[in-house]
């Protein structure tokens, strides 16, 4: 692995990808969003008329992917990542997108990748790795007013529900279920402001520098 590489894992909602953003502002490095890839698949499949549980069909469209696909807004909304997460159970399809994100990350000077499996899977030697959680019910209010932000309106309580539905299939399935890495640093973000949530993955991201002979 070349340059210096941070992985950032968690559920959704938990601010892994504010946190994301702002430490490549900071360290100057590029940021990839892995979740995308898995909402372009799902956009991708629907357009075509397809079924999100044909493995399959997913696996097509995964390996037809191109870039240009994850700059859309409609992959941020809701209704995106609830595809996004039925398309990620497919083993084939994670595989068919690894490809991707370890090309990204091994670019110098290095990057920030953000998602469920970096740290566990897919970029396993990261020199630093945070596991971001927060409660559901702070999570699912984070995302009420996201969708309200972009326009969207929505219930709480099935924001809530949603949640619980994609923690549960994120976490029981085979194929790199959503856990922390065993070398991974946990933040837990509920009783966090942005700013104190950012502050806490940047001493993370110091220390593990300082390990590094990179700070």
């Amino acid at each position: 692995m070349m340059g210096f590489v941070v992985a950032i894992d968690g559920p959704a909602g938990a601010g892994k990808g504010v946190i994301a953003a702002r430490l490549g502002a900071w360290l100057g490095l590029p940021v990839f969003d892995s979740g995308l890839l898995y909402r372009a698949v799902a956009a991708a499949v629907l357009a075509a008329g397809g079924d999100l549980d044909d493995e399959a069909a997913c696996v097509k469209a995964a390996t037809a992917l191109d870039p240009a696909d994850l700059a859309g807004p409609a992959l941020r909304s809701a209704a995106m990542g609830e595809a996004a997460s039925r398309v990620a159970v497919h083993p084939k399809v994670r595989e068919a997108l690894i490809d991707i994100q370890r090309t990204f990350a091994a670019r110098e000077p290095g990057a920030i990748v953000d998602g469920r499996d970096i740290g566990t899977v897919i970029l396993k030697d990261a020199q630093a790795k945070i596991f971001v959680t927060a409660s559901p019910e702070s999570r699912a209010a984070r995302r009420w007013g996201q969708l309200r932000q972009q326009g969207e309106h929505a219930l709480f309580a099935d924001i809530l529900a949603d949640i619980a539905r994609r923690d549960a299939r994120d976490e029981a399935r085979a194929a790199a279920p959503l856990k922390p890495a065993p070398d991974a640093v946990l933040l837990d973000t509920t009783d966090l402001s942005i700013d104190a949530a950012f502050d806490a993955a940047r001493r993370i991201v110091e220390a593990a520098r300082a390990r590094s002979g990179q700070s």
